[in-house]
């Protein structure tokens, strides 16, 4: 994908949140950070659905220190679920990293997992397995028939926020009341 931080239509750095309408059940109360929007596609990386492993687990069988971490790993999305991401706040230089803002980092490559597990990794981090992508003008399709409520990210809501609370932390930020929104479509 070609670099969109240029661009006035960019999602990049942004959160999608999945509506009602939104048909895929994969995404039914998904909170996804996008990394990258351009004419080409999108790349997100959901942040609110733990996986049934743990940071510790995945650097033991990388023979890598941090066993003990017991911090979750989030499914990324539907696609290349076997590949790691880390969402990480800016500090040191690791080999496969890309600036998606000011204040947050992604980074693909096993060097970070290795800082983590030896306590030297970034000051704020998340990681998540596989990624949610979008081709050419699909990202945009979906906007349009409201499968995706949209806003400006926050590293509050991206890092400090616990996991559970996301999805309503990002309503919140938007100005909607989850009690508010309605599971069926309606026509006046």
């Amino acid at each position: 994908m070609t670099a969109s931080k240029h661009s006035p239509h960019s999602l990049r750095h942004h959160f999608l949140v999945a509506s009602p309408y939104l048909a895929d059940p994969r995404f039914h109360g998904a909170v996804i950070y996008l990394c990258e929007h351009s004419d080409e596609g999108a790349l997100g990386l959901m942040i609110n659905q733990p996986l049934d492993i743990h940071l510790g687990e995945i650097l033991e069988q990388l023979d890598l220190q941090g066993g003990e971490l017991d911090l979750p790993v989030f499914s990324g999305g539907p696609v290349e679920q076997e590949r790691g991401f880390v969402l990480h706040s800016p500090g040191a230089d690791w080999q496969n990293t890309a600036k998606v803002a000011d204040d947050v980092m992604l980074t693909t490559s096993r060097d970070i997992l290795a800082g983590i597990g030896l306590s030297k990794g970034p000051e704020e981090f998340l990681m998540t397995l596989g990624y949610s992508g979008w081709g050419e003008g699909q990202l945009e399709e979906e906007l349009g028939s409201n499968a995706w409520l949209t806003c400006p990210a926050t590293t509050d809501i991206l890092f400090r926020t616990p996991w559970a609370d996301r999805y309503k932390a990002v309503l919140t930020l938007i100005g909607i009341d989850l009690n508010q929104l309605s599971e069926t479509v309606g026509h006046a």
